[in-house]
């Protein structure tokens, strides 16, 4: 990738934070649908801003695959790479197995979400959104993101995966911790780990109608190590996404005239704004990442085997050759790249529990400060400054204060 290497675009910076957009246009304009990269360190890589370019990398896992081994990089990545965690060595999880392996491992962890009773998600959902609410609603005043939706999915998630009520504000701070990348992630990493190795253990004991015990009751042969690691990257993929969805869409609805009436009483705009949001906003941008397995072309570019092509989803989402009028609604049009594609898309029965722990969890918002304002000037919102997961750091909302239902999370 040398003949690239001077126009590589770095993978970072303020533009990624302010308007991701714009850069994603810029980098299409000049470079094209195929557009090369430094990640941190000056590491080369390929983004893959186009729509039908994305489409045709995950739909041939043989071709881009997700084996880290054949990463012609290894020799120039340190040990102390600060995107390791994301883009590591092999690891027994779902993320680096392909193959007929992973198409079997695939179908274990669908089958354990599938069986999630929907009436009882919603339930779980509604009670710790209503927790969370209990305790900001009298104050008059919150932020969204750091006081409620940084809190919500983990809890939820954590319910149905097996652990009781009392471990939930624990995993909460340690995913936290973990994404947030500093300090203390390698210490949220490891009480995440402790936590679903010792829930494995318990499972094996006494298993109950849970996800762990599904998962641990299937007959694929996978080790608890395997389970416990699936469980730990579903936790992950489950929560953080999920809670920017939930912020990104209620920035939306408090900023949007379009949305002003379902502020006031009225709930047949959730679900567009929501739509919205993953094709114009979507909390994963870009993911990493596919491995050339030989020589080949994309895009009109030259991949040479080994190379990294990095998944620029709201790239796709924004490419003028699938979005011929860009300023047109979306509407129900779900053809969006928000939760990928192939073999190793979310599974269909993810997003489902993604969608009911989001939608509901801004329902809640809505029916309970019927009033909620932003309590800053819109135009003064930041996000996260990260490539990866497009994030509000706060979302800062004033309201009539109200007294906490009470007993709602008994």
């Amino acid at each position: 990738m040398s003949s690239d290497a001077l126009d590589a675009v770095p993978l970072g910076g303020p533009r990624f934070q302010t308007e991701p957009a714009v850069l994603y246009r810029q980098m299409r304009r000049e470079h094209g649908a195929v557009t090369p990269v430094l990640l941190d360190g000056d590491v080369p890589a390929w983004l893959v801003l186009g729509y039908r370019e994305l489409h045709q990398v995950t739909g041939d896992p043989v071709l881009f695959s997700r084996d880290s081994d054949l990463w012609n990089q290894w020799e120039n990545i340190p040990d102390d790479w600060p995107l390791l965690p994301m883009i590591g060595r092999k690891q027994p999880s779902i993320l680096y197995t392909v193959g007929e392996r992973h198409r079997e491992r695939a179908a274990m962890i669908s089958n354990a979400l599938e069986a999630v009773d929907p009436h009882e998600l919603r339930g779980h959902a509604e009670r710790f959104a209503d927790e969370l609410v209990d305790g900001l609603c009298a104050r008059g005043e919150a932020d969204l993101v750091g006081d409620y939706a940084m809190l919500l999915p983990v809890r939820v998630l954590a319910r149905l995966y097996g652990f009781s009520d009392e471990q939930g504000p624990a995993l909460v701070t340690a995913l936290n911790d973990m994404i947030d990348g500093r300090e203390r992630a390698i210490a949220g990493q490891t009480h995440l780990a402790t936590s679903m190795a010792a829930l494995i253990a318990a499972r094996k004991e006494s298993p109950a109608d849970d996800v762990a015990s599904r998962m641990l009751a299937d007959d694929s042969g996978f080790s608890d190590e395997e389970i416990a690691q699936d469980l730990m990257v579903m936790m992950a993929a489950g929560h953080q996404p999920t809670a920017d969805w939930i912020g990104n869409s209620l920035r939306l609805m408090l900023t949007d005239d379009r949305f002003a009436a379902s502020l006031f009483g009225g709930r047949n705009s959730i679900a567009e704004a929501m739509n919205e949001v993953l094709w114009e906003d979507t909390p994963t941008q870009n993911v990493a990442g596919r491995w050339a397995s030989r020589d080949t072309r994309l895009g009109g570019r030259r991949i040479r085997a080994g190379d990294l092509v990095l998944l620029g989803l709201q790239g796709a989402n924004s490419d003028p050759q699938v979005r011929t009028d860009g300023s047109a609604l979306t509407g129900g049009n779900n053809a969006h790249f928000s939760f990928g594609h192939g073999e190793h898309r979310c599974p269909f029965p993810a997003q489902e529990v993604a969608e009911v722990i989001a939608r509901t969890g801004i329902e809640v918002v809505l029916d309970r400060l019927p009033d909620i304002d932003l309590a800053v000037p819109a135009q003064s919102l930041t996000r996260r400054p990260s490539p990866w997961l497009r994030g509000l750091t706060e979302l800062p909302v004033r309201f009539t204060p109200t007294p906490a239902l009470g007993g709602t999370s008994a």
